[in-house]
């Protein structure tokens, strides 16, 4: 019983003195935390950890016995992967056990908001440091929401804006985890981010999923993963997979209202670093539902054929194979077709913007009325069409193909069917500008 009753009083004291010692530090502890020493040490040793020259926070407050915070921290011209940051409102949480090591360690850093900038850099080969002693400092578990990802993209800003970032350690690398917010970028439209998992090391970037999806539509999605080289290898690998993404966001704003349809396909990159010019690749598409709708050219057609079916397209059938290496492009297996009005085969060669290739074009028989002597443009017939190989020449810029000039020969030969049509273009001006039916 003595010696349980001291064991109790030695308890006591221990509590006692645990409870003097924290009255006395507590006070010391927080203007330590608040002191424009401790927060200048702090900006040099995270700019440094970020690659910064400099860095800036606001001051320091304790805001619990394990708690700091402060409203900012901002930095700019990094020399690697960060180019500027800008984190609001930081908490900050201390772990007590690291201060037996004679250390300040941060288990959790919370950031209400934030907006960070990245940039693609030349990596120069340095030699492997050793774990510098900061490192004991670096937080287990970095959260940032909202938080805006930028980068230039052809001159403009794009990225993530909206996202729940969240960053944990990956031995002397870090993981990136984000979802929901939404991707903005030049040449294509917004898309809702679902999730993103990558990590980043100094030789390689590893992207283990990105998954968006357009606008609120869940049914559509796009799927990619790969790696890229961030060391003296700057290699690219990626796959991407896409189901169900409406095509007319996609298309110059001239044909968005008249063209539909749903893409499906895949997507295959890879190159020796992230050009254009040194890329190779394959990708397959095809478009349910496809529809192409009052399109003024097709409006043109219907009118001099007097056949109105050709204003509005129904596609059965649309979808091609590409395969690409740099200058070098083929669009092969094409297959377009409204059945019982036309269908349409071939491939297609681009190589330093020329342009070659054929396509075999079928026409249902009543849609060539207009045309004398169809089938001497159209030699061919089966499957319910007549057929005739389309050569293309030119460039992408300006293609040429040989179908008309071989129309007009036929029309040549023929001067009462070509005033016919002539004079059926002529009344459709004299419609048109006397507001006529």
């Amino acid at each position: 019983m003595r010696r349980k009753g001291w064991a109790v009083a030695a308890v006591a004291i221990l509590v006692i003195l645990g409870a003097v010692g924290i009255a006395w530090l507590n006070p010391q502890l927080t203007h330590y935390l608040e002191s424009d020493h401790f927060r200048a040490e702090l900006e040099k040793e995270t700019a440094k950890g970020l690659h910064f020259p400099a860095g800036h926070y606001a001051p320091i407050h304790r805001k619990g016995l394990l708690t700091a915070a402060a409203e900012r921290f901002q930095a700019d011209n990094g020399r690697k992967a960060l180019r500027a940051i800008d984190a609001r409102d930081i908490t900050a949480r201390l772990n007590p056990w690291g201060v037996l090591f004679r250390r300040w360690q941060l288990d959790d850093v919370h950031i209400d908001s934030g907006e960070v900038e990245i940039q693609t850099y030349t990596p120069k080969p340095e030699p492997s440091p050793v774990k510098p002693w900061f490192h004991v400092f670096l937080p287990q578990h970095v959260e940032a929401n909202p938080a805006d990802v930028n980068w230039s993209f052809r001159g403009q800003k794009g990225g993530f804006s909206g996202t729940r970032l969240v960053i944990t350690p990956h031995g002397r690398d870090f993981n990136y985890q984000a979802s929901g917010g939404t991707l903005k970028m030049a040449l294509i439209p917004s898309l809702q981010l679902r999730a993103t998992h990558l990590l980043i090391t100094r030789k390689l970037l590893t992207l283990y999923n990105l998954d968006l999806q357009p606008g609120d539509d869940r049914t559509g999605s796009i799927h990619a993963q790969g790696k890229a080289g961030t060391g003296e290898d700057r290699s690219v690998d990626f796959n991407f997979n896409f189901e169900r993404i409406p095509i007319e966001e996609w298309l110059p704003k001239g044909w968005r209202e008249h063209v539909r349809g749903q893409a499906s396909g895949k997507i295959s990159w890879r190159g020796n670093d992230p050009k254009l010019e040194n890329s190779a690749g394959e990708a397959t598409l095809r478009v349910d539902g496809g529809r192409i709708i009052e399109l003024p050219f097709l409006e043109n057609v219907a009118k001099i054929t007097k056949e109105k079916v050709l204003e509005r397209l129904t596609l059965n059938d649309c979808s091609f194979a590409l395969s690409w290496n740099y200058p070098r492009a083929e669009i092969k297996n094409i297959a377009i077709e409204e059945k019982g009005k036309f269908r349409a085969e071939g491939r297609i060669q681009v190589e330093k913007k020329e342009l070659s290739g054929a396509i075999e074009l079928g026409v249902a028989r009543y849609l060539l009325d207009w045309l004398p002597k169809p089938e001497e443009v159209f030699p061919h017939q089966h499957d319910g069409y007549l057929w005739t190989t389309v050569h293309l020449s030119g460039t992408i810029e300006a293609p040429q193909q040989d179908l008309s000039w071989r129309i007009m020969e036929v029309l040549k030969e023929n001067p009462g069917a070509a005033l016919g049509l002539l004079l059926r273009q002529f009344g459709e001006w004299l419609k048109n500008a006397f507001g006529g039916e």
